[in-house]
């Protein structure tokens, strides 16, 4: 353990400093290293890998929680860019939740600000690890027996990967806790599921007769052996390995020849405009 109090651990979220998700999380790992807590000063929930390019961004420090947090106006991305470069250039595990709602599903993952700042840290080369739970509220991690067992649970996994790194070909993992915890609660290794909510759009009317939308969605039928289903079905543990690359493999023959006529017809159609595109006047400088 005295190696591992030397390692430097980042705990972040997407739901603010005022969640309880962000203390259990640092009361998980405290024990493993020095941590530095840095979150967002207003909930950035499906924000994903955004990152702010329009505004400047600061840095406070706040006590909350009985321990210092850094804060800013920024997305948990940011916070990843900000931590590398203000605060420390060498991280060795990022944690980020634990998310206010589980994280299941390639949809609900990819707009993810918790499961954001870990691939966002996975894709700067550090380890990194998103946690959720399928809570509604930040009260409701004040169940003694979820909010001990997620502690006890993202400690040890924490401590794993401290000790032994990611495998080859995993960037990051997902994990997620389902709302009740039993005597009955197992941990599973579960593949994404592709979809979690049918989206749906509200229209209203203001009181001036505008119109407006508000989005929405109704979870649809889980598939089995999905982290979706062994989530809100089972009322598993689930943790699911996630890797960033996003280029195909093992293609078809089918698909090689659909990517090579792509590959002809773009190059015919350059060829084609080239022709019939005027000569560019020359211009002469004076």
């Amino acid at each position: 353990m005295s190696l591992l109090k030397r390692r430097k651990i980042l705990v972040t979220n997407d739901d603010g400093i005022y969640s309880l998700g962000l203390k259990l999380l640092h009361d998980a790992v405290e024990p493993l290293g020095d941590t530095i807590v840095f979150a967002p000063e207003t909930p950035k929930s499906a924000s994903g890998l955004g990152i702010t390019l329009h505004k400047p961004l600061r840095i406070q420090t706040v006590e909350y929680w009985g321990m210092k947090i850094y804060v800013t106006n920024g997305t948990p991305s940011d916070i990843i860019y900000l931590a590398l470069n203000e605060l420390s250039p060498n991280l060795d595990l990022v944690v980020s939740g634990v998310n206010i709602g589980d994280n299941t599903s390639v949809q609900v993952i990819l707009s993810s600000g918790t499961v954001g700042a870990a691939a966002q840290a996975a894709l700067l080369g550090v380890p990194s690890i998103a946690f959720s739970a399928a809570v509604e509220e930040s009260m409701e991690f004040k169940d003694p027996l979820l909010s001990e067992v997620i502690v006890r649970v993202a400690r040890r996994i924490s401590e794993i990967v401290l000790e032994r790194g990611l495998p080859p070909g995993v960037d990051l993992l997902n994990v997620n806790f389902p709302r009740r915890i039993t005597r009955e609660t197992k941990v599973k290794i579960a593949r994404i599921a592709p979809i979690k909510f049918l989206q749906r759009v509200n229209v209203n009317y203001d009181p001036r007769g505008n119109k407006y939308f508000w989005l929405y969605g109704m979870m649809a039928d889980p598939i089995p052996g999905t982290d979706v289903y062994a989530v809100h079905v089972e009322g598993a543990i689930t943790i699911s390995p996630i890797r960033l690359d996003l280029n195909t493999r093992n293609s078809s023959e089918e698909t090689a020849r659909f990517l090579r006529d792509l590959v002809r017809e773009a190059e015919s159609t350059l060829e084609d405009t080239a022709r019939a595109a005027p000569e560019a006047e020359e211009v002469i400088e004076t």
